[in-house]
């Protein structure tokens, strides 16, 4: 039986599917890793406009780190604002929103992958 080592890989978001464009809206998310990939998450990099909001829930649990920027994210009465070198945590299928203060880019870690 022969097995193999795990290799680190690096990842150039937007390789082969490229960036992920909403009509005219200023959201962009562009994959890094993904399901096709067989492995047990996908990453991808994502940027929002600011004022741009976007639907929240997600068949998947999600790490978002904010790289730049201001968002707030959940739903009226229960939300979160983060902030450039923030960490989420967003469960699968959280309730409510997601809304750029400010342009914002965040990574995010799906798990499972998609």
């Amino acid at each position: 039986m022969t097995t193999t080592t795990p290799k680190v890989r690096s990842f150039n978001p937007g390789g082969e599917s490229g960036p992920l464009r909403f009509g005219d809206r200023r959201i962009v998310m562009t994959p890094a890793i993904e399901a096709a990939e067989g492995g047990p998450l996908s990453s991808y990099s994502a940027f929002f406009g600011a004022g741009e909001r976007a639907d929240l829930p997600a068949p998947y649990d999600e790490v978002w780190v904010v790289i730049r920027g201001r968002l707030v994210v959940g739903e009226p009465g229960s939300t979160v604002t983060a902030t450039a070198g923030d960490h989420l945590h967003v469960p699968r299928d959280s309730p409510g929103e997601v809304e750029a203060i400010e342009d914002t880019e965040l990574v995010c870690v799906s798990v499972p992958a998609h």
